[in-house]
Order: C-alpha cells, then structure tokens, then sequence
C-alpha cells in the first residue's frame, strides 16, 4: 500500500567553519541512513558551515564554501535515493537569509528559508539573517553556476512551501519556529501535511531537555503527524554545548529517542512509521477537521519519490518509548565533561591544569576532567574509532589504548596545590586525597616566596608594608594582601600549564582550567586575574548548590570518597591569616550572604528581569516567614552595591560552559553596563519608601 516511512534525525558535531569535517559527517550520516532503510534524512541547522560562525556570516566566503560543500553533496552518488535536508546561510536578493537546501537525486527540490529567528540570550540571529516574512510564497532564485553545473537547474522555488511526495507531505520548521507562538507546523498540519520536520541549533541548559521534548510531543498531541528534530551536538567553538537529543515523535507520543551527550560525532536516528497511524489519529479530532476546511493552502512542490515501499505491509514500525531524562547531577557530569573533551581535542593541546584547592569548586571541576577521562574510556571500549585516535594524538602514542580513566587522567590532567602560610593543612590533605583517587599528575608548591618578593617591591619603592587587619592594617591593606597571592597563583598556573609537561619529557602545552561557580561571578566574589582567570572555566555556569550535589553524585557514583571531607567544609578562600592553625575566613561571611541567597537573587535579576525595587517586592513575600521587609531590603540593597561594583568583573570572565539562564556572562548572555551608580539612590528610596509603608 505505500504507508510506511522510514525517516532519519541527525545529530552531528559540526564545527564553525570547519567545511572539511562538517562535509564528511554530513556524508557519514547519510551513509549510515540509507544503510537503516531511511528515504528521507534531516540534519541539524547550518550544518554545512557550522552554527556558531557569528560575524562569519558576514562574509562572502562563508557563503561561497557553503555552495562549495552543497556541490560536493550534489554530485556525489552517496546522496542518490535519498531526499537530503541540509543547513546553510543563502543570499537571496542581496539579503541572507538562514535556509534549509532539500535534495534528490542532483535536483534541489526547494530552499526554504527560517521564517522566526531566534534572538534571545545566546542567541543574534538576527544580527546575521533577515527572516521570511511572506507566508506561503515562494519565489525563483537564480542558483550559482557552481550549482547549475551539478544540477543542470537555472532556478529553483525559494520561500514558505511544502513537499508533496507520491505518498504523503512534509513541510519544515527551523528551531526556533517550534517555540513561536504560531508554529508553522500548527498551520501545515491543518493543510495536510503529515510530516514535520526541524533542525535545530539548540544548546543545552540544566534542566531545559524536557521543554524540547514536550514541545515535540505536543506539536503532534494535538493535530496528529510525524516530528522529527535533528540537532547540532558538541563545542563548536564557543561557550554553549549543543545537546544533541535528535527524536521522532508521533501523535503526540517519543517513538525515537537520541542521547543526549555523547562523544560520537555523527549519530543517526532511524524510524519506521505508518502513514494511517497519523490519518486515524485525525480522523476523529473534529475541531482539527473544521479549521482544516478553513486553511488558507501552502504552495506545494511536487516530488516524483516516495518514502515507503509499494508492498510494506509486513515491514515491522516502531512503538511508542518512554523518554529517559538525565538528573541535574548526571548532566553536570556529563554536559560539561563532553565540552571538554571537544575543546581538547581542537585546541591540539595536551591535557588541563587546574589550580586544585581543596574546596568544592576547583573538585568539582576534577570531578568533571574525571568523567571525560570515563567518557573517553568508555567510547573506546564502545568502538570509537574517531575518540580513540583523538586521545591518541593528545598523549602523542600512536598504539596507546586508553581503558582505565585514573590512568588516561594521570596522562592529560595536571592538579597543583599552591599553598601560602595561610593555607591549611586540612584542605592541602584534600587535594592531595582527591588527586591520588582521580588520578591526576599533582604538584605541590608554595608561593611565599614570590608573595613576599612583590610586596617587597611595593615596600622598597613607597617605604610602607601592608599588613592584614588581623595585625592591625587597614580593610584596603586586607584586600590588597589577599589580591597579590590570588594573582601569583594565576601566573603561576599559566607558568606550569606551558612548561610541565617539558620538566617530564613529554611535548605540548597544557589548558588552564578555572573554577568560579556563576553565583560568585555573579556577585563579584573573586579578584580580577586571579586563578578564576583561566583559559576556559567548565562550572562557570554552575550554582553553588548544583555543585554541591554533583559533589555527592561523584561521591556515590566514583566512589571519590575523599570528597566527603571537601563537602563537609565550609567554603572559604584561605587568603587571609590562620587563626590558631586553623580557617577563620569563609566565603559567606566576606560576602554578606548565603550561596542559597545569590541563587535566588541571580534568577529574579536575569530570569524574572527584577530591578531592586522589583526584587524587594518579590522577596518580602517569599521570605515573609523569615525576614522582615526592612531585613529583606537591606539584603536587596546590599547584593545591588555588591553585584554593581564588582559588575567591571564581567568583562575578563574566562570563557565558561553556559549551563544556567541566570549567567553574567558580559560576553553575550547578560548584556549589562559595567560602570554603576553603585548608591542606587532612586531606587532604594523607592524601597525605603515601601518599607516605611508596610
């Protein structure tokens, strides 16, 4: 009867700008495709120059060997009998546009253009691409002659229309089009089109995957059809980590489920769906049926190829799954751990160094070095060709095998504790502890010595020496002292990251890795150019709170027990001097408030776009059972001062894995003036003014 489909979502690990690898994943997985049976193959957005290219787009080269790639996917007989869907920026009239390229057989049946662009937190496109604002019209574009000479077409149909194949009709949505209000698919699902597709761009968020998934399902729950999303997986050179999650749903329900972080590069999901499952599902929603005889038609591009086979009444289809959602702590594990190993591996460096002190942010940040080494292990064992010759190139051995992770972690991950006569004695054990159960090369040091020489210089020029407020000096002297060890750590980090590995007799350079969490950038808890400075930070995203239970997920997980004394700990910067041998400094108490606070604060402020006035208000009823609205605005007023001094922070953050919407990231993300009015004055006297009334 010609009723069931087989269609392919990929996820792929393309790289901005990298046409070279992006074409031959491109060609994997159409290869891998046609092998399941698939006659119809969608892949992520932009896939053939890569998503993150930003400015890039700009340029005519950007454009040129994006055709370039599509000529090479035209002409080659992989590609034959098989509808191809590809990614790619097209110049249409003097103005770019962001467009899928479907093909068969060296025809290019339509260009289709993204219709809503997708213009909030990381995302500029806009700044790049003009959206398709004429529905339902399709337009001649004249092809290059790089193209022409391929698929002897002068033009072919560029707009908002939908494929008619021999036996069913598909039309495309473009990532951010799923999450618009007015969806294309609501409208080309009441037209009769029974398969919708979307290629995504989507970067993983903690906690975000079931939005996706309930977005996919849902546009199918209620008007019947097929959905399939494709999705970029990886690092593709910025701070955001594509989370891959390619799935097929139907009528309503997961048929096809992705992974959601993996280290393969090219991953393909294949399904094999009955075309009358979607018509009966239809065929009782009444309400569906009545708005469908109201539709204004969209153009349709007929296609002489059909996705199912003439006799496919014995072909097996596939059944409804339940979709598997990785806890938070599974995906700190594993979301940043991938990202790593993306940065690694294209930087063409040979290993981390991480700063390791003891305390839960720098552990947590060996926690997640330790899981790439799993990861790594583990695709080996799984057959990775593509991981174990990239782990091969990194430790420079051509027959090495990674299979141990403390093993494969001793070979490319550097730990140094770098203690001062303020350090103690407790966390010095810690990280020792956490090193050897890990696996890591570690060095111990201590930098006194070249403390001393710097504030020496300061002394011998002004004829003053600083002192800490515990011997009498002033809070400007405390701050100043605390300062000059936190920035010798950093030169010291970025001296051993170059010339470690050269004391052993082994080649490269080492990736210095920093580990502020998001709540103390957020509140400016850090000294500029310190160990926070780094040359990418994989918690930077990352709550205090999240840490912490991550923290006891590798406890359980890894059996690294020598975290249990490090989350037993209370946080705190060892700068300052020992009372007694032991710590009288911790985090909370320099910064006036508890990590749980600043959560709350960096979600009103970024999330619920609260000012301080806004916040106050907020807060005296969510605290109301715990603070007075005079206590509630004096910690409101005290974390503006704090956040707005410290904001010029922002601007030299190392380059951080984006893990939570609430980030201050200065880059992108969190786009916010760095020289404040730090007295607030309208503001608070708007609060005063509140606190006084109630």
């Amino acid at each position: 009867m010609g009723r069931a489909v087989s269609v392919a979502a990929c996820a792929l690990n393309q790289w901005a700008l990298d046409f070279e690898g992006n074409l031959e994943r491109i060609f994997r997985s159409i290869d891998i495709a046609k092998r399941r049976g698939a006659r119809y193959r969608l892949g992520p957005e932009l896939e053939i120059c890569g998503y993150g290219c930003s400015d890039h787009y700009y340029e005519s080269d950007t454009l040129l060997h994006s055709f370039q790639v599509l000529a090479k996917l035209l002409e080659s007989p992989a590609t034959q009998d098989i509808i191809c869907d590809v990614g790619m920026p097209v110049l249409h009239r003097n103005v770019r546009y962001n467009c899928r390229v479907i093909f068969l057989n060296k025809k290019i049946l339509l260009i289709r253009p993204k219709i809503s662009l997708a213009n909030a937190g990381n995302y500029r496109e806009l700044r790049w691409f003009t959206p398709w604002n004429k529905a339902r019209h399709v337009e001649e574009y004249f092809l290059p002659r790089i193209i022409q000479e391929v698929t002897g077409q002068e033009t072919v149909p560029f707009g908002d229309a939908v494929l008619a194949t021999k036996d069913t009709c598909l039309g495309t949505e473009i990532c951010e089009e799923l999450w618009a209000p007015n969806s294309p698919h609501i409208e080309m699902g009441l037209d009769g089109v029974e398969i919708f597709t979307n290629s995504s761009g989507s970067h993983h968020v903690l906690r975000k995957a079931h939005t996706r998934v309930d977005l996919v399902n849902s546009a199918t729950a209620k008007n019947g059809g097929i959905y399939i999303l494709a999705n970029q997986k990886g690092c593709d050179g910025d701070r955001l980590y594509y989370d891959g999650c390619a799935m097929i749903s139907m009528n309503g329900e997961t048929v096809a489920q992705g992974s959601q972080f993996s280290l393969d590069d090219v991953e393909v999901l294949v399904a094999t769906l009955d075309l009358e499952d979607v018509r009966s599902y239809r065929a009782e929603i009444s309400s569906r049926n009545l708005a469908a005889s109201k539709v204004n038609p969209y153009p349709r591009v007929k296609v002489n190829f059909a996705l199912s086979c003439s006799d496919d009444v014995a072909v097996p289809t596939c059944m409804p799954i339940q979709w598997r959602h990785h806890s938070p702590e599974e995906e700190i594990s594993l979301g940043p751990a991938c990202w790593l190993w993306d940065y690694l591996r294209r930087s063409k460096q040979a290993g981390f160094l991480l700063p390791l002190s003891g305390g839960i942010d720098s552990s947590a940040t060996a926690c997640i070095v330790y899981s790439m080494c799993h990861q790594v292990c583990l695709a080996v064992k799984n057959g990775n060709a593509d991981v174990l010759a990239d782990a091969r190139k990194i430790v420079n051995d051509e027959t090495y095998v990674p299979e141990d992770p403390r093993e494969f972690c001793k070979r490319v991950f550097t730990t140094c504790y770098m203690a001062s006569e303020n350090s103690s004695q407790d966390t010095c054990n810690r990280a020792k502890l956490l090193a050897e159960q890990i696996g890591s090369y570690h060095i111990n040091l201590n930098i006194d010595a070249a403390v001393k020489a710097i504030v020496g210089i300061f002394s011998m020029v002004t004829g003053r020496t600083p002192c800490f407020s515990v011997y009498g000096g002033s809070s400007r002297e405390n701050l100043a002292l605390q300062n000059v060890q936190a920035r010798i750590r950093m030169v010291l980090a970025y001296l051993f990251a170059q010339l470690t590995l050269w004391t052993r007799g082994m080649p490269g350079g080492l990736l210095v890795l920093g580990s502020a969490n998001v709540d103390e950038s957020l509140r400016g808890y850090l000294t500029k150019y310190d160990c926070s400075s780094a040359d990418i930070n994989p918690i930077g995203g990352i709550s205090k709170t999240d840490l912490k239970n991550f923290i006891q997920y590798c406890i359980e997980n890894f059996q690294l027990t020598a975290l249990r004394s490090i989350m037993s700990a209370p946080p705190t910067a060892e700068l300052e001097p020992l009372v007694d041998g032991q710590v009288a400094q911790t985090d909370e108490a320099d910064m006036g408030m508890t990590y749980a606070e600043l959560s709350i604060y960096g979600k009103l402020r970024k999330i619920a776009k609260a000012g301080p006035y806004s916040m106050f208000c907020k807060l005296i009823n969510m605290w109301k059972e715990i603070c007075t609205p005079r206590e509630v605005a004096s910690k409101v007023k005290h974390f503006f001062r704090m956040y707005s001094i410290n904001r010029h922070k922002m601007t030299t953050l190392t380059p951080s894995y984006h893990a939570e919407n609430y980030s201050p990231d200065d880059n992108r993300f969190d786009l916010r003036p760095f020289l404040y009015n730090t007295t607030w004055s309208w503001q608070f006297r708007c609060i005063d003014k509140q606190v006084n009334a109630l």
